[in-house]
């Protein structure tokens, strides 16, 4: 019998099984279905709790967005980094704990924001923007489970944890398009 070996293979020279990254898309679709699902089907309840210092609760969700707009552009100019792709820079340790505490923030900060579309709003389709909205909080969500399940995985193919991660980076912004740039254009930079 052969010992392993002591030194990990890097993700490159491994074997690569589709099982287990089809098994975290079909979470992630799972987890969007059923956020979907709940804000359908659930009575919103129309109650906002708002934070001092802001006007409004959409004035909270909205730099909270934005403040998850930026950790996500940290997230890509990190990951950048970490795969080699950012001329100038190299992806160490300090880059991979950006990148980690980043992200931990990013969808932190978004989780008061989703509690409250969800209890307070529901799945609303009375509005291009917002149905959209909905279908891409839906999404986020979702395609983060996936990321979180593939990110584990080292025998995944390489280019599936860049797609799966450009795919949550993509969400988020186009997330803080449908809402909090649609809030700034027209209500202006209010707190």
């Amino acid at each position: 019998m052969i010992d392993p070996p002591t030194t990990p293979i890097p993700r490159a020279g491994r074997a690569t099984r589709f099982g287990p990254v089809m098994v975290a898309l079909a979470a992630g679709a799972a987890v969007s279905v059923a956020l979907g699902l709940y804000a359908g089907l659930h009575e919103p309840t129309g109650v906002a709790v708002n934070l001092a210092g802001f006007s409004s609760f959409m004035a909270v969700k909205t730099w909270l967005t934005t403040v998850a707009v930026v950790l996500a552009i940290g997230q890509l100019l990190s990951a950048l980094a970490l795969f080699g792709k950012l001329p100038g820079v190299s992806g160490g340790r300090g880059v991979a704990a950006l990148h980690r505490w980043s992200g931990r923030l990013a969808v932190a900060v978004t989780v008061p924001v989703a509690a409250h579309c969800l209890f307070a709003l529901g799945f609303q389709t009375f509005d291009t923007r917002i149905l959209l909205h909905s279908l891409l909080g839906c999404f986020f969500y979702g395609v983060f489970v996936c990321k979180m399940l593939v990110l584990t995985r080292e025998d995944s193919p390489g280019w599936v944890l860049p797609t799966v991660g450009g795919a949550v980076f993509a969400a988020m912004v186009a997330l803080w398009f449908s809402s909090a740039y649609w809030f700034f254009t027209t209500f202006g930079v209010t707190f």
